[in-house]
């Protein structure tokens, strides 16, 4: 397939980086993964090769650099940043969102939520989120104040369990909402009173979600 034939540096950009899922990839590399298996953990419907052939895309377009089993943003990498916020502001302040009406997978959810814990918030002992989220399998957030990881069983901590439909996780997540809306929408907490109440606290929310839609 040919180029555009364009001298614009728009043209030229967008056909280095204008791919299917590339810009996504880049956001998974901004967001501190580095190995291969980390960055489809939040593209899960990504395919191995079409996730193989877009970093090998960046690489050749010098935005990505490859070592050993990871991979890094280089200096014009580190650029596309401004991009990647740009493209999450306008999708947050434009496109309608009706979390209920929308495809979402509740992975890369669940990774966003592992990225933006504070830490400094948790609890001194270690605990376990369970989500049991309709239509899926139980999924299991482990939170000490050291590191936040996502496990597929519990050690033996004490859990807190959140229950309900994805659309009120990631309506509440995205700031579509706030917390009492999510759980007028079906969404709950089980658990020590004391770690249920604090649960929301223990984030930083969606990078973008206090970008207002258009419409508010």
């Amino acid at each position: 397939m040919g180029g555009y034939g364009q001298f614009c540096a728009v043209a030229r950009a967008h056909e280095a980086l204008g791919g299917r899922w590339t810009l996504l990839v880049v956001r998974e590399l901004l967001c501190g993964s580095s190995r291969f298996n980390d960055i489809r953990r939040g593209i899960p419907r990504i395919s191995r090769t079409m996730l193989s052939e877009r970093l090998h895309g960046l690489i050749a377009a010098g935005a990505v650099r490859q070592e050993g089993g990871a991979y890094r943003l280089t200096e014009a990498g580190q650029e596309l940043a401004g991009i990647v916020a740009a493209l999450g502001t306008w999708g947050q302040r434009w496109l309608p969102r009706h979390a209920e009406r929308e495809d979402i997978d509740l992975q890369p959810l669940l990774v966003d939520l592992q990225r933006r814990v504070n830490l400094a918030t948790l609890p001194k002992h270690p605990l376990v989120a369970r989500f049991q989220i309709k239509g899926h399998g139980p999924r299991m957030l482990l939170l000490r104040t050291a590191e936040v990881s996502l496990c597929t069983h519990n050690p033996g901590f004490p859990e807190v369990l959140v229950a309900g439909p994805l659309a009120a996780l990631a309506g509440w997540w995205r700031g579509d909402f706030g917390w009492l809306e999510a759980q007028r929408r079906g969404l709950a907490l089980e658990g020590p009173k004391a770690l249920t109440r604090a649960f929301p606290r223990w984030f930083e929310r969606y990078l973008f979600a206090g970008v207002q839609p258009a419409a508010a």
